[in-house]
């Protein structure tokens, strides 16, 4: 199942517009991405009616940060976004008549609420300006010559 991305995408962005200046197109958004210039003008639209980004139209046009970065948290990226769903798992059918299913549903329910709860309290109390300063970490300790921290990724548990 593909993943949907965006999230990560619009916060890639806004990281290196930081770095790129005050005014950036989504064509070098879209060059800096590897994506065509109108997913980015999509992408970016969110963030606009969000007050994240404002866009000036027209001969040396494009995007810039409107909010400092230490006040928008991954919380309201995603929010901006239309809150893509979080999880690709859940109910098979969302009224069932089995009460098998019923309480499987319910199961699932409880634990997926839980999950996106804790979730979203994290991406709420994380701010892009505090992934701009790990940025800056990890390229310091890289001149250093040490390797930066990764996250690895999950491995997937065997069922035989």
């Amino acid at each position: 199942m593909r993943r949907d991305s965006r999230l990560s995408v619009a916060l890639h962005v806004l990281l290196h517009m930081k770095e790129l200046g005050p005014v950036v197109t989504s064509e070098a958004i879209g060059q800096l991405m590897k994506a065509n210039p109108v997913v980015v003008r999509r992408t970016m639209a969110g963030l606009r009616e969000a007050g994240i980004v404002g866009s000036v139209k027209g001969h040396g046009g494009g995007w810039s940060l409107a909010r400092p970065l230490e006040a928008v948290t991954l919380g309201d990226v995603y929010d901006a976004l239309g809150t893509p769903a979080l999880f690709s798992i859940g109910p098979r059918e969302e009224s069932p008549g089995c009460l098998v299913e019923q309480a499987v549903n319910r199961a699932l329910g409880k634990a997926l609420d839980e999950a996106e709860a804790r979730l979203m309290s994290q991406l709420r109390s994380v701010t892009v300006a505090d992934l701009s300063n790990d940025v800056l970490r990890s390229h310091a300790l890289a001149q250093e010559g040490e390797t930066p921290p990764t996250r690895a990724k999950p491995r997937r548990k065997r069922t035989s």
